[in-house]
């Protein structure tokens, strides 16, 4: 009888620990995400469940919950698929696929999304993004969800400068201007046209100036990106924005609109929830507007399948369900994340979220940094040379070629 129970116990044991497929012939998929609290990871463990149970070719996804560990998921990623022990589909950014695409480790994309009869719900932006990440051609990371950066407004505001919300660039620079004001007439300005970050993280939303402009991120040299630092210098020496703007990082920006110091500033959806806790419906938003050029920034995470995969067909099925399928709508309603397929963008959920809806339509004109080597160091020295620049210590002109110089020589 003893030995009969240990039998039994040892059965028992084992079907707990491995996935029932839902049909004979399915194919076993090992899958690593992050997750960034319980929530989410109890959110993945429902979608892949349902999934599994869903999904066409009776494939079973085996989840690996990764620690995020400050960025460390990446190099952990790419030293496990070096080493032949990675997983078949993982989550991943964008930033990591130069070292995964030249040591060959991603599946190229292309085929498997040209015959994908959701492939127009993605927004071609989007995928030129994936594509400019590669540095090929080719699509080899697949859209799943971003965080999209817009401008802020109280709409009270306006009403009292008398403006309508700024639809081009040339007007969002004079709103800047007719927002800052002394309320109390006192002499002293208590009301800034614009929340400047000039400190950490502050290279995101002056890249829209420079964009603006007519300036890129590949010509930070140019006279259109010289001329969108000038302007960016301008907005500060002017006035038009807190003195404390030059050493501003994201909690003085955020502290300093929903205190009423600023009436516009930069952030994206993720601070979306606490502005309608104090606002309610004195706030909005609205994509930077366009000038000679126009251009926002993103935050993204994505999957990429793994050319050792075996069952190829099978693993494009699991990103297509994440894309553009339940998972996608599921992970998003959750997480709190802008959608990348149409279908789900337009549900109800979405669509009556107005901070939702305005970085959907930002989504045609996000992008980010570009990935080089040099773009940690970039980032980290970006504030002290800006600092420099507002602070009236270098010209627009200095600044811009030290930048260039830093990035891409």
């Amino acid at each position: 009888m003893k030995r009969l129970l240990n039998v039994l116990l040892a059965l028992v044991m084992v079907v707990s620990i491995i996935p029932i497929a839902t049909n004979a012939e399915g194919t076993t998929l090992t899958y690593w995400f992050w997750a960034d609290n319980d929530k989410y990871a109890a959110t993945m463990r429902e979608m892949i469940a349902d999934f599994n149970a869903t999904n066409s070719k009776g494939t079973v996804i085996v989840g690996e919950q990764i620690p995020w560990d400050g960025g460390s998921y990446s190099n952990t990623l790419l030293q496990a698929a070096i080493g032949g022990g990675g997983p078949d589909v993982a989550t991943f950014k964008l930033t990591a696929t130069p070292s995964f695409v030249n040591n060959g480790l991603l599946e190229n994309l292309d085929p498997f999304i040209e015959k994908w009869d959701k492939k127009d719900e993605i927004n071609e932006n989007m995928y030129n993004v994936m594509r400019g990440a590669s540095g090929t051609d080719s699509v080899y990371v697949m859209p799943w969800n971003v965080q999209v950066l817009y401008v802020y407004y109280r709409p009270s505001m306006y009403k009292e400068a008398g403006i309508e919300v700024p639809k081009t660039y040339e007007e969002f620079l004079e709103a800047c201007e007719k927002l800052t004001r002394d309320t109390d007439g006192d002499g002293v300005t208590d009301v800034y046209g614009f929340g400047m970050r000039g400190s950490n993280g502050g290279q995101e939303p002056w890249g829209c100036f420079i964009y603006a402009n007519g300036g890129t991120f590949e010509t930070l040299d140019s006279e259109e990106s010289i001329k969108g630092m000038q302007d960016y210098i301008d907005l500060f020496t002017n006035g038009y924005a807190p003195p404390t703007a030059p050493n501003d990082g994201f909690s003085q920006v955020i502290d300093g609109f929903q205190s009423g110091i600023t009436a516009m500033t930069i952030h994206h959806t993720g601070s979306s929830a606490q502005m309608i806790e104090q606002f309610g419906e004195d706030v909005d938003a609205f994509i930077f507007p366009a000038g000679k050029g126009q251009w926002t920034s993103m935050g993204d995470t994505e999957n990429v399948m793994f050319s050792s995969c075996e069952d190829k067909e099978a693993a494009f099925e699991w990103l297509a369900y994440l894309a553009a399928g339940k998972g996608q709508e599921t992970w998003c309603s959750v997480t709190g994340n802008v959608p990348v397929a149409s279908s789900v963008q337009g549900l109800e959920r979405f669509q009556n979220d107005r901070f939702m809806k305005v970085s959907i339509e930002g989504q045609s004109v996000a992008g980010i940094l570009p990935i080089r080597e040099t773009t940690t160091s970039w980032i980290s020295e970006w504030p002290s040379i800006i600092q420099q620049a507002l602070l009236g210590e270098t010209t627009a002109k200095e600044c811009m070629e030290e930048l260039q110089a830093l990035l891409w020589e």
